[in-house]
């Protein structure tokens, strides 16, 4: 193994915040993908990543407050699946809720819609599962601006309330509401109205 390549591996984890969640094509500009597979095996064994699924690998956190370390956050291990299979991915669901802080439920299912494959992982009690589609709510459309519109349609039109948009209102950044009005256009004519409360603080 080239120790060159290791030690290029080892500072760029080194400098991830603990819980970054990586997989062999995070470092495909520093050697080939066998290299890179040998390197992350190795720091395993040195509990300097743990496995999380086969080909990914997290940086542990620990936690002083619980004297244990963080489970891995499902969501990262998502988004380093999609950056490594080069899928658009977008929450649905609970989790699309979830993931904004509109729901507090722990689901043991953490659900994508993607414009891959379908597939599913599985790791302890825990459930990634990617559903197909191909639609204008997935592609081309900002982070924020496809959660959201997920959430909207998991909460439907009768339960979301002033609170709600008030909530999402002051959750997202200037820039977010930005984009998020300019992007949603295509939507369903309530829920293009409900993004245009949000982004106006609530007013109609």
């Amino acid at each position: 193994m080239n120790n060159g390549f290791s030690q290029r591996m080892r500072e760029r984890i080194a400098a991830a915040p603990d819980g970054s969640v990586f997989t062999a094509s995070d470092f495909a500009d520093i050697a080939d993908t066998a290299t890179i597979r040998q390197c992350l095996n190795r720091m395993v064994t040195e509990d300097v990543l743990r496995r999380v699924i086969r080909g990914v690998f997290e940086k542990p956190q620990y936690s002083t407050l619980l004297n244990e370390y963080v489970a891995v956050d499902p969501d990262k291990v998502a988004q380093a699946l999609a950056r490594s299979y080069h899928w658009t991915i977008t929450a649905s669901g609970n989790t699309a809720l979830n993931l904004l802080g509109l729901s507090e439920q722990v689901a043991s299912s953490w659900e994508y819609l993607s414009d891959g494959p379908y597939k599913t992982y599985e790791w302890g009690n825990t459930k990634l599962v990617f559903k197909h589609r191909t639609n204008k709510e997935i592609t081309g459309l900002s982070h924020v601006t496809s959660l959201v519109i997920q959430a909207l349609k998991a909460l439907g039109k009768r339960q979301v309330t002033a609170e709600t948009i008030q909530y999402l209102s002051g959750k997202l950044s200037e820039e977010e509401r930005t984009a998020l009005m300019a992007e949603s256009g295509e939507s369903t004519d309530w829920i293009v109205d409900t993004i245009r409360k949000i982004c106006t603080g609530g007013a109609a």
